[in-house]
Parts: structure tokens; C-alpha cells; sequence
């Protein structure tokens, strides 16, 4: 088995906006392209084009629709991978020591060369953000892009995690969750950034920012020609913003 550091230095992670995550899966095709050309074995995929495909993906974009307790349905867009735990049950669940956690930074990693592809990990992960490589016979997982992060041999722009750099709605960020000054912590602190199931205990790195409330008419116009007319200026929302922009030009 596995010991858990006494303590890290940092906590780097990812904290995911999901109000403003779009669900395009441009974070899961960028973590699939840079995990299959750069560490560890590559990422396989079998019968891709056939009637059955399997893939192997470190981080997955889950979709449902949620009736908050006041008002309309709306659609959230929920991205998922290893959380990086601090009591990461993976870890010390792990028989040959291939799964561990950095004292350095916090990043919870696999050595593939002890991976004996038990699977025990992922039945211990309450987060299913492990998946066996059906090819190579390996645990693979989010490494926050390890060899990313500190390769010095790229811009200062591009030392961050592909999911988040290649983002396009900006609903992704990096950074050590272990500072409380850091521009994740204080998000995380303005937005009421929240754990994934808290009532596992694992105390995960990794935090979500909740939607926020939607703007929305207290009264609907009896007729969408209303929304045309000069008394839009009581409008909120995008309707009325629109108005006032339209007013400018």
C-alpha cells in the first residue's frame, strides 16, 4: 500500500466555472491529443469507427438538465476528472505503490511501470475519474498535465494544463489551491466554489463554481413585438442589454 504525504507544499488543481462551461468537449479532445503523444503510454482507442467504440479519456464533459427549487429548467454542463484528492483513496488502496501523491504540488499520479492493472483504484475512487487502458493493461488518470506545467521549453502562457488553456469559454482554471492569495483561491472564495460529494471525505483539491441565478422577466409581454418597442428600457437580462447597446450604436 501506498502512504499519503503528511502534508504538501502546494495544491495545484482546477477550479470549473459551470456556469459559464458550454459543453463543447474542446477540453476533452485537447487532454486526449497532448496524453496520447506525451506522458505515459498513449491513450488507445478500440474499434473507434465500428459499431462498438471504447476509448480510454482522462476527463469527460457530463450533461443534465436541473429544475433548481425556484424557477425554470436549465442545462449544466458538468466536466469531470481526478480531483486530486488530499485523502485520495486511490492511493493508499494501490498494492504495488504505483499510485502516489507528490509532497511537492499535490498531483496524484500513476508510475505505469508498478501499475499491475488490478483495478482497485478506480473501485476506491467515489468519483469513477480513473479509467483502464484496455491496450497497454494500465491505470490512467489526470496528471494536470505534469509535463506541461513545468516544461520550460514553453511560453509562460502555455504552462498550464491543456483542458484549460485550449478552453474557449474561459470556464477552466489552474493554479495552488493551497494559497489562499492565489486567483483560484479568491475565486473560489467569490463565487462559493463548492467540493464534488464532500460527504466522502476525500477533501478534494479540485473545486466547482456553481451556476449562477438567471436573469429573467418578472412579467412575460403578451406579445414578442413588446420586446421591440422603447419600453424594453426596463428590461434586465440580455434583452434589455441588447437594447441599451442597439441605443448606442
Amino acid at each position: 500500500m501506498t502512504d499519503l504525504p503528511a502534508k504538501t507544499d502546494r495544491k495545484l488543481g482546477l477550479v470549473i466555472d459551470l456556469d459559464t462551461c458550454v459543453g463543447c468537449h474542446a477540453c476533452v479532445v485537447a487532454c486526449k491529443g497532448w496524453n496520447t503523444e506525451n506522458y505515459g503510454t498513449a491513450l488507445s482507442d478500440t474499434d473507434a469507427y465500428g459499431a462498438a467504440p471504447e476509448g480510454t479519456f482522462l476527463n469527460r464533459v457530463h450533461t443534465y438538465e436541473v429544475t433548481p427549487p425556484q424557477g425554470a429548467p436549465v442545462v449544466v454542463h458538468f466536466p469531470k476528472s481526478c480531483l486530486h484528492c488530499e485523502d485520495a483513496p486511490c492511493v493508499t488502496v494501490c498494492p504495488t505503490g504505483a499510485s502516489y501523491k507528490r509532497a511537492e504540488d499535490g498531483i496524484v499520479l500513476v508510475n505505469e511501470e508498478d501499475c499491475i492493472g488490478c483495478g482497485l483504484c478506480a473501485w476506491a475512487c467515489p468519483y469513477g475519474a480513473r479509467e483502464m487502458d484496455a491496450v497497454a493493461g494500465v491505470m490512467k488518470k489526470c496528471t494536470l498535465c505534469v509535463d506541461r506545467i513545468y516544461n520550460e521549453n514553453l511560453a509562460p502562457e502555455d504552462r498550464e494544463p491543456a483542458c484549460v488553456r485550449t478552453c474557449p469559454a474561459g470556464a477552466r482554471h489552474f493554479g495552488d489551491l493551497g494559497d489562499p492569495d492565489s486567483a483560484v483561491s479568491r475565486l473560489v472564495a467569490d463565487r462559493g466554489g463548492i467540493d464534488l460529494m464532500p460527504e466522502q471525505g476525500t477533501k478534494p483539491v479540485n473545486k466547482y463554481l456553481p451556476p449562477r441565478r438567471r436573469d429573467h422577466l418578472t412579467a412575460p409581454p403578451e406579445n414578442l413585438a413588446a420586446l421591440c418597442e422603447p419600453s424594453t428600457q426596463g428590461l434586465g437580462g440580455f434583452l434589455g442589454w441588447l437594447d441599451r447597446t442597439l441605443e448606442k450604436l
